[in-house]
């Protein structure tokens, strides 16, 4: 080879080189995140229908596309797959689906917190310790059944003392109005229609446990990373719209009238559930809660839970097999992180600085 064409090969693989870098930092332009209905998640329907997300993504020159996916978990299982930048999902969920998959995921926002939307109901028994022998009926392996485990230690019982009963959250209803379903666990609005029926007693709720079912908005660590826009549009438009439906005016009202309509329910139904729902509508409030001591806690009592039931994969030696990290430092693996509570860019909303 001469050494004009030795020099030609090299200045055209310093060329690829260069232009391939290039490409590769160039941060994206086009995102997605997806939700399910739910009372602390509705308003991602709204921000998108009122074009809040759009104004702000917008801002940072981005696109985001919000799609609403019917079935909860498998908007999880979608994200999990890469289908979607971010996704709605409860704390337990986000550890024990995506992190338990080996996606590294970060808690961008946290919206709120089971306040009584999630209970235990017995059929003419009015006392919890009254549970021991019975069947439960609820969908096995998720928040109602660590409500359940929780509950069941608060009065000296473990789940052996009851009989756990696999029921679709769909069935749930139809089958506490059978004779010998006698305990249910489920989450509002299901839950509401139980308690109207008669001889029904709300014997433990989320109440009991407060800020141990987290509702998030999770996205994909990476992504964010190199996408930091990504995660500012989303905070601005979240609080934009924390703002309008936490208002007391008409234009309030609205929105949680077009809100309660989107998740089959009314005006009075959803602000209802809102009741039993701990909403941070002001970015401040959820930096505190994500930077106190007892959101370590929490994570360590829902990674305790998932341990036992076989939930944090093939391989997972103990409850610390994933890392989870908080403001206040990691519960579980340092060196096998996956789960991440971030409050950076709420707290940038809560500074004005979005």
């Amino acid at each position: 080879m001469t050494g004009s064409l030795r020099t030609f090969v090299l200045l055209l693989s310093c060329f690829a080189f260069f232009a391939s870098t290039s490409a590769y930092a160039e941060p994206r332009k086009k995102f997605s995140i997806c939700w399910s209905i739910y009372a602390g998640w509705m308003p991602w329907g709204l921000a998108a229908d009122n074009s809040i997300v759009k104004k702000w993504a917008d801002k940072y020159g981005i696109e985001i596309s919000v799609v609403q996916i019917n079935d909860y978990v498998e908007s999880i299982n979608q994200y999990t797959a890469g289908k979607y930048d971010g996704c709605s999902m409860t704390n337990m969920d986000a550890l024990t689906i995506p992190a338990a998959g080996n996606v590294d995921s970060t808690a961008l926002i946290v919206g709120d917190f089971s306040n009584g939307n999630d209970g235990i109901v017995l059929k003419n028994k009015n006392s919890l310790a009254a549970i021991k022998g019975q069947k439960v009926n609820l969908v096995e392996l998720s928040v109602s059944h660590y409500l359940l485990a929780r509950a069941l230690d608060s009065v000296g019982l473990a789940e052996k003392d009851i009989k756990v009963v696999n029921t679709s959250d769909a069935d749930l209803v139809s089958a506490f109005n059978t004779a010998d379903v006698t305990a249910v666990v489920t989450w509002n609005p299901l839950l509401s229609e139980i308690l109207a029926m008669p001889n029904t007693h709300a014997v433990f709720d989320s109440t009991k446990i407060p800020g141990e079912i987290i509702d998030l908005l999770v996205v994909n660590t990476e992504t964010l990373k190199d996408n930091p826009n990504f995660g500012k549009a989303l905070v601005g438009a979240w609080y934009e719209t924390m703002a309008l439906m936490s208002a007391d005016s008409e234009a309030g009202k609205a929105a949680r009238n077009a809100m309660g309509k989107a998740s089959g329910t009314d005006l009075a139904g959803y602000e209802k559930q809102l009741a039993t729902t701990k909403m941070f509508y002001q970015a401040a409030d959820a930096v505190a809660f994500t930077k106190s001591a007892s959101l370590k806690t929490t994570m360590q009592y829902v990674a305790e839970f998932s341990f036992d039931h076989g939930l944090l994969g093939e391989g997972a030696s103990d409850a610390g097999f994933i890392g989870i990290e908080t403001p206040v430092g990691i519960y579980g693996n340092p060196k096998n992180v996956r789960f991440r509570f971030d409050p950076t860019y709420m707290q940038m909303a809560a500074d004005g600085k979005l």
